[in-house]
């Protein structure tokens, strides 16, 4: 196996010291750089062109990926408005040499993995919650455990060092079924009333009950695009209402960028009662 061929079975980046442990010596990983088929980042690390860039722009920082920067890398949900800074987490003696960085010097949680470009998923959550509002970062932290082979016992068992990091532990679960759920939910979490998701009533599971009649929808594009499920919604809402529960219904859209409207409405519906059973004589 030639040295090209070894960097393209690690994404096209490897670290000189595991190329020598697979026995390209430091005079030929020099001869193939010469050529102009491997380029050199730094001292210690070797990359085919076509390695992807944030991996390269880790190695040159000399750090790994964290934080939302790792979370696009393993496909976990990323807040619409997250920046496109790359997020490094770096050792203390490390400074930021280029623009377009943004730098975690925390002490890792675990051991260092000093040949990797990722930063652990433990670490990489506890930037999260560093970086982002509670609700966002609970999000992030819930899509990575549908993601990730990690439990939300385990992370519950992790040292978490920052006062961030353990409030969003407390509101994290590992229920719900999308992050714009988790969004909702936390957001609801300190209003003091009672609230339960994924509660199955008249035949289907709605989203959030809160008190005991108050239903919320909340209407992900990717679960309520077609006709179809337009139509069974509809149905749905219909017989909800027949049994006595108020029901509301909103899109990904205003949870994100107009709950002060949505809140508004109810903060109204729970001052009315709507939340509560129907007195009936």
């Amino acid at each position: 196996m030639d040295l090209l061929t070894w960097l393209s079975l690690r994404e096209g980046i490897g670290h000189r010291d595991d190329a020598a442990a697979a026995g390209f010596s430091p005079v030929r990983v020099r001869a193939v750089i010469r050529t102009g088929g491997v380029q050199r980042i730094r001292a210690r690390w070797i990359a085919l062109p076509s390695a992807p860039v944030e991996l390269k722009r880790a190695a040159a920082a000399g750090g790994a990926l964290t934080c939302v920067s790792l979370a696009r890398r393993r496909k976990w949900w990323v807040p619409p408005e997250a920046d496109d800074a790359l997020h490094v987490h770096l050792p203390g003696h490390e400074s930021i040499r280029e623009g377009g960085l943004r730098a975690h010097w925390a002490k890792p949680l675990g051991p260092t993995r000093p040949r990797s470009l990722e930063a652990s998923v433990e670490d990489a959550l506890a930037h999260a919650a560093e970086c982002f509002e509670l609700d966002q970062a609970t999000a992030i932290w819930e899509s990575a455990i549908r993601t990730e082979a990690i439990t939300l016992d385990s992370l519950q068992q992790v040292k978490w060092r920052s006062t961030a990091a353990r409030r969003v532990a407390e509101h994290t679960r590992n229920d719900t079924g999308s992050s714009l759920e988790t969004i909702f939910h936390v957001r609801l979490s300190g209003w003091g009333v009672r609230l339960r998701f994924q509660v199955h009533l008249a035949g289907h599971d709605v989203n959030f009950v809160i008190g005991t009649h108050l239903i919320v929808q909340v209407d992900g594009w990717a679960y309520h695009s077609s006709s179809a499920d337009r139509t069974r919604d509809i149905a749905h809402d219909a017989e909800l209402r027949l049994r006595g529960y108020t029901v509301f219904r909103f899109s990904s859209a205003q949870i994100m960028y107009d709950w002060p409207s949505v809140e508004r409405i109810l903060i109204a519906a729970i001052s009315r009662g709507a939340h509560l059973a129907p007195f009936r004589a």
